[in-house]
């Protein structure tokens, strides 16, 4: 299967692609990467500070902590150490949230060809959004630091809404920010039942990012499969007929 078959309906009509809406984690930035490598580190600098455990149980100990708090869980050290010791050792833990911050800024990187796939886009005349489930600030650190900070507008956030996807709250707060209808905007996410489901639903355009999903994909009902974020400009010329989105006055005067 190619990364851009699978249409489930045909376009609805050319040039009707205005906007796009990424998901964050996982779609733009490899996200369980960055996961991984900041909470080995943080168990390395916990038992170099005198944490009689062994580096990949504690590891392990974490992501069993985050099944159930969730992946953006603040606490995550602390709790580990209560739960693991029964106390909560100031020394270990300030070395094991050194060590992942540190690890944490050296391992944010973004999937390939998701700078350049961002400027064909831009080129094409098309507007950038971020559609995230993680917290406000945690979003805009993680798109400040990788220097994506001027793409888009709007970020969504949960702090925006209140909800996580695939509420219809989210979604219809990006509509709203863009100014557009559910039937011009394509939404690209990770997550199945999440990010498409939730597109879906409202009549979006739905694009799934298989190179960053770690759930399981194989009944998925996205339009699109990317096998790369650089296919992305090719399903959306598909679908605007090949053409540049003229400039927004032009779009906006009705001819």
């Amino acid at each position: 299967m190619s990364s851009v078959t699978r249409p489930l309906c045909p376009p609805v009509v050319p040039n009707t692609v205005r906007a796009v809406i990424f998901d964050l984690d996982n779609t733009l930035v490899d996200f369980m990467y960055l996961k991984r490598q900041s909470i080995t580190a943080a168990a390395q600098g916990m038992v170099d500070a005198g944490l009689e455990r062994n580096v990949d149980e504690i590891v392990e100990a974490i992501y069993r902590i985050y099944d159930r708090e969730g992946m953006e869980y603040k606490e995550i050290l602390d709790r580990y150490l209560v739960e693991s010791t029964g106390e909560l050792d100031p020394k270990i833990l300030a070395c094991g949230i050194v060590a992942y911050r540190r690890a944490r800024t050296a391992h944010m990187v973004l999937y390939p060809h998701v700078k350049l796939t961002l400027m064909q886009l831009l080129k094409r005349g098309l507007r950038l959004a971020v559609l995230t489930d993680a917290p406000r600030q945690k979003a805009w650190l993680r798109l400040a630091n990788l220097n994506l900070q001027h793409y888009f507008d709007p970020v969504i956030t949960h702090n925006d809404t209140g909800h996580h996807k695939p509420h219809s709250a989210p979604f219809h707060a990006v509509l709203a920010a863009l100014g557009l209808p559910a039937h011009q905007v394509m939404m690209v996410g990770d997550w199945p039942e999440r990010d498409i489901e939730g597109a879906r639903a409202l009549g979006l355009h739905t694009a799934l990012a298989l190179y960053g999903s770690t759930m399981d994909t194989a009944n998925h009902r996205a339009d699109y499969e990317l096998r790369d974020i650089a296919d992305l400009p090719g399903v959306l010329d598909t679908l605007n007929g090949g053409h540049a989105l003229p400039p927004q006055g032009e779009r906006d005067s009705g001819a």
